[in-house]
């Protein structure tokens, strides 16, 4: 087993503890799996692009460089209401509130600062494959 499979097996233990763990992001774990079994494992890194929960997404990714807008809106959703009401009834009020509110803020401004898909780019895709062109 190489580096890169034993990496991207802990980065998507990593994810799935990020599932449970409101701060703790999921998808960019699950980017960085994948980004590790398309270097050493082609078996792991198909498991994963044909996976009915991160296939979508990592398929997107890693063809268009893009995420949807539906992704992007459940993101922050699930940031802002999990973590939001996490830090409001577990956090300690003063200065880890904030930092848990800077935290989410960041977790925030990344998803913002992605690429997201248009529905026109794939229309675009599909009408350059198609046999009439």
């Amino acid at each position: 087993m190489s580096i890169w499979t034993i990496i991207g097996l802990l980065l998507l233990l990593v994810a799935l503890i990020g599932v449970a763990v409101p701060l703790l992001p999921t998808t960019p774990f699950v980017l960085l799996a994948a980004f590790c079994f398309a270097r050493s494992s082609p078996r792991l890194h198909r498991w994963l692009l044909d996976s009915s929960l991160f296939g979508p997404v990592l398929q997107d990714w890693e063809n268009k460089h893009c995420v949807t807008l539906n992704v992007k809106c459940l993101a922050l959703g699930m940031m802002l209401v999990v973590g939001g009401s996490s830090i409001w009834f577990f956090v300690p009020a003063g200065s880890p509130r904030i930092a848990a509110l800077g935290m989410i803020g960041l977790g925030c401004l990344s998803v913002l600062s992605l690429k997201t898909c248009s529905k026109s780019k794939a229309v675009e895709v599909t009408d350059e494959n198609s046999p009439n062109s």
